[in-house]
C-alpha cells in the first residue's frame, strides 16, 4: 500500500536515455531501487522519452513500473493506463502534422543526411542509413518521396558526416519556425508537431491526474528535456539537469545531480522521502 496520502503525491517523469539507462543501456541497480521506492511510496513515477512508443514499453518491464500516462515521441504521442489494450496501454492523444514542407525544405541544406517519419501506429519510413536499432522494431526503407505520404508525428534527420557544431549552425540556417524541433547529442535533429515537446504532453497528465504544480519532478539530460526542465521548473517544482547535461539544459533547470554513470537519478529521486517532501537545503549542484 501507498504509505504517503494522495495529495502529497508527487508526478515524477523520466528521460530514458542518459537519465533512467546509461548511454550503452544498461541500468544501475542503484536507480532501479530508487525508482520502485518512489512507486511503492505511492508517487506517480513515469517516462517522458523521444523514443517511440515500441522502444518505450520495455522499459517499463525492466523498472517494473506501470503508471498511469507515458510521454512519447518528444510528446507527440501520449499513452494512457489500459489493462485491455495491447502491452496494458493505448494511445490517448497524438499530434501530427504534414512533413512535406519540412523535408523539401531541409534537404538543400543538408544533402547527405538519412531521414525518417514516424506514425502515429510508430512505423517508421526512412531512406538512407540508420543505426541498428534506432528506429524501433517496424520500419521501412521507401524512396525519399514516400516520407511525405502520411501525416507524421515527427521528422527525424542524422547527418554523421557533420560535426555537431556545423549541423548545429546549418540547423539555425533553415529557420525552422512552424515546427518544434530539438538537435539530440550527436548529429541528429527530431522534428515533432508545431509547440508540441514533452512539457505539453506532461502539463495534460498533470491536470489530468490533479497534482499541484509544485509537486511535479523532471529530470533529464538532453536538448529535448529543456522545455520539460523549464516547465517543472516555472510550476515551483523540480527540474533535475543529470551531471552530463550541456549548458543549455543545466540553465533551464532548479537543480543538477550527478551524471548518469554515477546513479545521478538515484540521488536525485532520494530528495522524495517518504513523506512526499522534496530534499531541503539542496543547491543547484544537487548536494545538500
Amino acid at each position: 500500500m501507498p504509505s504517503i496520502p494522495a495529495g502529497d503525491r508527487w508526478l515524477v517523469a523520466l528521460d530514458i536515455d542518459g537519465t533512467v539507462l546509461h548511454e550503452d543501456g544498461t541500468l544501475s541497480d542503484a536507480v532501479l531501487r530508487e525508482v520502485q521506492r518512489v512507486r511503492d511510496a505511492g508517487h506517480e513515477i513515469m517516462l517522458a522519452t523521444g523514443r517511440s512508443v515500441a522502444m518505450t514499453l520495455p522499459v517499463l518491464d525492466r523498472l517494473d513500473i506501470a503508471p498511469h500516462y507515458l510521454v512519447c515521441s518528444n510528446g507527440a504521442i501520449t499513452l494512457r493506463r489500459d489493462p485491455e489494450a495491447p502491452m496494458g496501454y493505448r494511445r490517448h492523444h497524438v499530434e501530427t502534422f504534414d512533413p512535406t514542407d519540412v523535408l523539401t525544405r531541409i534537404r538543400p541544406h543538408l544533402t547527405q543526411a538519412n531521414y525518417a517519419v514516424e506514425d502515429e501506429t510508430g512505423v517508421y519510413r526512412y531512406t538512407g542509413w540508420f543505426p541498428d536499432g534506432a528506429l524501433g522494431a517496424i520500419s521501412y526503407e521507401v524512396p525519399f518521396e514516400e516520407l511525405c505520404r502520411e501525416p507524421a508525428t515527427r521528422v527525424v534527420v542524422i547527418s554523421p558526416g557533420h560535426a555537431m557544431e556545423e549541423f548545429l549552425a546549418v540547423v539555425e540556417l533553415m529557420g525552422l519556425h512552424q515546427v518544434s524541433y530539438n538537435v539530440g547529442w550527436t548529429a541528429w535533429l527530431d522534428i515533432a508537431p508545431d509547440g508540441v515537446n514533452k512539457s505539453t504532453a506532461l502539463e495534460r497528465v498533470r491536470d489530468a491526474l490533479g497534482i499541484p504544480g509544485e509537486r511535479v519532478m523532471a529530470v533529464g539530460d538532453g536538448r529535448n528535456d529543456i522545455e520539460m526542465l523549464a516547465w517543472a521548473t516555472s510550476l515551483g517544482g523540480r527540474g533535475v539537469a543529470m551531471g552530463q547535461a550541456p549548458p543549455e539544459v543545466v540553465a533551464a533547470s532548479s537543480e543538477t545531480t550527478e551524471r548518469d554513470t554515477a546513479d545521478g537519478l538515484a540521488l536525485a529521486l532520494a530528495g522524495l522521502r517518504t513523506a512526499g517532501a522534496p530534499r531541503s537545503g539542496a543547491d543547484r549542484s544537487g548536494r545538500s
